[in-house]
């Protein structure tokens, strides 16, 4: 926002006399060329009133320039010139702060990225997280973590991997001859997550991936190929292409010729 309050002027012999004519003046001693139409006039009360102008400014689609005038109408007098967005203004988004704008993948190799003090994904390691397995291991031998997931950011977490790729929601899993609970690729996660999630020892399909237990592809080791409805091909030969080849007479041959040549 521009926000510009000159000392009071009044008009002299060679200035505009209106107050309009006063504000439009005031607008392009601040910016040459970019005062549009005047939109309005609203009483302010006490003698003060703004003149409100369409903003010509590059950039700034919608704003409006406002000025202010106090004094009668005999004599108007400079108050402020301030440029300001309108209804439809073009507005720069809304300021989000940084750990809530990252997204999967921005963090690159060098980057550190600090987890806030009360970040509700955690706990502290000695408060009951509600994962017992982790719990158990946690408590009796110390197990040297500071803080450890908490229940609010497990369910986020498996929130996030149902909704995502290798969900029971995706296509695949949709398409699937079997799920991935009852597949020997399986491995089943330790803990509270043991129940729905694994991860894929698969090589050929979503290997080292956090999968779904009703998640499924057609790489399931249960699948085996069904020849039931095939058929052998039927036996034929080519002859489209065929090369010809002369046949080499042997010395036997050649003598019978020989012989037949004589009599």
């Amino acid at each position: 926002m521009t926000d510009i309050s000159p000392s009071p002027k009044k008009p002299n012999a060679s200035s505009p006399s209106s107050a309009e004519d006063i504000a439009r003046q005031a607008i392009e001693d601040v910016q040459p060329d970019s005062a549009g139409k005047l939109l309005g006039i609203t009483s302010e009360g006490e003698g003060s009133s703004t003149y409100t102008f369409a903003a010509q400014v590059r950039g700034y689609r919608g704003w409006e320039w406002q000025v202010v005038i106090s004094g009668e109408d005999a004599n108007p007098t400079l108050s402020e010139v301030a440029l300001m967005p309108g209804d439809d203004a073009l507005l720069a988004p809304a300021w989000i702060p940084w750990e809530e704008r990252l997204q999967p993948g921005d963090l690159g190799d060098n980057d550190v990225l600090p987890v806030q003090d009360d970040d509700p994904r955690l706990v502290p390691g000695y408060v009951d997280s509600g994962d017992d397995e982790l719990d158990d291991a946690a408590m009796p031998i110390g197990y040297g973590r500071e803080r450890v997931l908490s229940a609010e950011g497990r369910d986020e977490a498996a929130r996030r991997w149902a909704k995502g790729d290798y969900g029971p929601r995706s296509n695949r899993a949709k398409k699937a001859p079997a799920q991935c609970a009852s597949c020997g690729f399986y491995l089943p996660l330790a803990g509270a997550l043991k129940a729905s999630f694994g991860v894929c020892a698969n090589k050929l399909s979503a290997d080292g991936h956090v999968v779904h237990a009703e998640y499924g592809c057609g790489a399931h080791s249960s699948v085996k190929p069904d020849y039931s409805d095939s058929e052998p091909a039927d036996m034929y030969f080519d002859d489209s292409e065929y090369e010809i080849v002369g046949r080499r007479k042997n010395k036997r041959n050649k003598d019978d010729e020989q012989e037949s040549s004589a009599n």
